[in-house]
């Protein structure tokens, strides 16, 4: 953070953590955002991060695109659910 930067990109910095962890992390994320003034780009599979701190999002299934938005419209997009939970999955937590 001391050379300023403009975009911090992280690849799956929740890997292996546990609900409380990923909660501060998330916390800890919107905290560095906020101050530095940053882009966050992040490669997540932990869907509560991803949704707690993204405003807009593009959902990967086999490294083809299946939907981009807000995270509202991410977590109510059928083919995301589909895809990350399986048929008859209804919300995204």
């Amino acid at each position: 953070m001391a050379s300023g930067p403009k975009v911090l990109l992280l690849d799956e910095p929740a890997a292996g953590m546990n609900p409380s962890e990923v909660r501060a992390l998330t916390d800890f994320l919107l905290e560095i955002r906020r101050r530095f003034d940053l882009t966050i780009l992040l490669i997540e599979h932990q869907m509560r991060l991803a949704m707690g701190i993204c405003e807009r999002l593009v959902v990967l299934d086999f490294g083809e695109v299946i939907a981009e938005g807000t995270p509202n419209e991410i977590r109510n997009d059928p083919r995301v659910v589909e895809a990350y939970l399986g048929r008859g999955s209804e919300r995204l937590q």
